[in-house]
């Protein structure tokens, strides 16, 4: 203990990590940490909804956020006001995912109530109600044409919308365990699903084949996503660990390890340099990709950090948490 404060609090040391890094600090000076405070990159804090927020999305032109709750609504935000523009009311159950599509014109929700809806973003107007799933709908996406709804769910299977009409394309029952997380390649031909079995498929999205199955997470596949190029797909689960895999190869490139609770939530930067994560010990990581060092970590919620995004213009980092806030940051 140094000062007061132990060095697992200061997280020079992870519990149950063995890294440790040696460093001596001039004698004038009592103890040195690199980085900044949190409180150096927060800007603002949302509040509003009533119950955790459980995802968050950016439009594309990083004016509007949009979040999900337990509290049944979707709200949108002016993300740089900071300022509430309106409330949509229509699930019966808590939001687990939102989705914006690309031209920044339509949300996509899903929830416990086990429909996905398609909203007009700057009317708020339900446009569609889609049903089907026989379990709560833990995730959607969008692919990059705003041609393909991906929808994942409780009930083991992953449905594929045309998102203009709302028609159903084709349903993949390949999973063994619920669906966690669903994302889509820039490019719009693969499809990549994590499960709360600790496994990791990849699926051909216009023929709806399996093309891999990655294992090496020891519990459950919580967060995907995958870098704007294309090339590298990352991974977060209970076990506390996120996953860097080689999108067309499935081969396990490395493993970051530092969080000392579950890692929930994950986004990356447009320019694929910096990877964010979020724990379930209510703070956030901040990774170069480049070097594959931690940054710097955030503090501030008081819960678990359920959901990031990070603006388009990369210059904006949103969490949102089981605290039911939203913090606004900084991109450190």
């Amino acid at each position: 203990m140094m000062g007061g404060f132990s060095l697992l609090s200061l997280g020079l040391i992870t519990q149950g990590y063995g890294y440790f890094r040696y460093q001596t600090f001039p004698s004038n000076l009592i103890f040195l940490i690199a980085g900044l405070p949190s409180s150096t990159y927060l800007k603002t804090t949302l509040n509003g909804h009533s119950n955790s927020v459980r995802s968050i999305a950016v439009s594309p032109d990083s004016n509007y956020l949009v979040s999900g709750s337990n509290d049944h609504t979707v709200k949108i935000w002016n993300l740089p006001k900071g300022e509430l523009v309106r409330t949509l009311n229509g699930h019966d159950g808590n939001v687990y995912s939102v989705a914006i599509t690309p031209d920044g014109e339509t949300i996509v929700s899903g929830g416990d109530d086990n429909t996905v809806k398609i909203w007009n973003l700057k009317t708020g107007q339900l446009k569609k109600n889609l049903t089907g799933h026989q379990g709560f709908i833990s995730s959607v996406a969008i692919s990059s044409d705003g041609k393909t709804l991906v929808s994942g769910s409780y009930d083991h299977t992953i449905k594929v919308w045309d998102l203009p009409t709302g028609k159903l394309k084709q349903t993949l029952t390949g999973e063994t365990n619920w669906v966690s997380s669903v994302v889509i390649s820039p490019d719009g031909k693969t499809l990549v699903s994590g499960n709360g079995g600790n496994t990791i498929r990849i699926w051909d999205l216009d023929t709806g084949d399996l093309k891999k199955t990655l294992t090496g997470h020891r519990d459950s596949v919580i967060s995907l996503i995958i870098s704007p190029d294309g090339k590298t797909l990352f991974s977060s689960s209970l076990d506390r660990n996120i996953k860097i895999w080689d999108l067309t190869t499935g081969e396990l490139k490395n493993t970051l390890t530092g969080h000392i609770y579950y890692v929930h939530s994950l986004a990356i930067s447009p320019d694929g340099k910096t990877l964010v994560s979020g724990s379930a010990n209510n703070t956030i990581k901040v990774w170069n990709l480049e070097t594959g060092e931690l940054k710097t970590t955030l503090t501030g919620h008081r819960n678990w950090v359920s959901s990031l995004a990070i603006s388009p213009d990369g210059k904006t980092l949103v969490s949102g948490s089981r605290d039911d806030s939203i913090k606004v940051w900084n991109l450190p």
